[in-house]
């Protein structure tokens, strides 16, 4: 299966455990691996015969402005649902969502989750 892959997109979100984080917002970094046949697109080179990221940043700008999760699971979960839902010719993805400064005392680079989903 050929893979469209969308790495490090920076969004401002509202999501969190904590009321002040769902309040204040904070940044997350997503990362989309898009497994679809992807060669109608490399041989007619129509942008109509794949998926076009710009519509799928878009797609995950709205998410992450306009709803808000306690969980970064949560979260990662719904990414998967709306861009399977929105778009058919995607056989399977992985959704990564990474919350780099979680509130409480500790230094590293953040905590990801990982979804993998299939089209059922």
């Amino acid at each position: 299966m050929d893979k469209m892959k969308m790495r490090g997109m920076e969004y401002y979100g509202y999501h969190g455990v904590f009321e002040e984080e769902r309040k204040l917002g904070q940044r997350f970094y997503v990362d989309l691996e898009l497994e679809l046949d992807l060669s109608q697109a490399g041989r007619s080179d129509d942008l109509t015969q794949t998926v076009n990221y710009a519509e799928v940043h878009e797609l995950l700008q709205g998410i992450m402005r306009n709803k808000s999760f306690k969980l970064i699971e949560a979260l990662a979960e719904h990414i998967a649902s709306e861009v399977l839902d929105t778009y058919t010719s995607i056989d399977a993805l992985t959704v990564k969502v990474t919350k780099p400064h979680p509130p409480f005392d500790i230094h590293f680079e953040g905590v990801t989750v990982e979804l993998h989903r299939t089209r059922k």
